[in-house]
């Protein structure tokens, strides 16, 4: 079983925030929506542009440069992204919070 990494802190994200962070050269942004803490996928399919960058919207991040928006807890995609985003799997130890970036 794959290990988790270390990301951040809990307090470190609020609520409909999102930080972006690095796990062994990996881009990816943190965010706690409706008091779950989700890992995804830092990258917009559609042009490559940090999605950390873009919005909270209900379930979903909007990517800012084209509006793409992709769902925090399935990776889903819209128009005009063509692929989902890659959702990993969190837990927190303490006040840790430890992502897992495969399976």
């Amino acid at each position: 079983m794959p290990d988790f990494a270390y990301a951040c802190k809990l307090i470190d994200i609020q609520d409909n925030q999102i930080l972006a962070i690095d796990i062994d050269e990996t881009p990816v942004a943190l965010a706690r929506v409706e008091g779950r803490i989700v890992a995804f996928g830092d990258v917009c399919t559609h042009d490559d542009g940090p999605l950390a960058e873009g919005e909270i919207d209900g379930d979903c991040v909007v990517c800012p440069r084209h509006g793409a928006r992709f769902n925090l807890f399935t990776g889903q995609a819209t128009l005009p992204a063509p692929q989902p985003i890659p959702i990993y799997e969190t837990r927190i130890d303490g006040e840790d919070i430890m992502v897992q970036l495969h399976q």
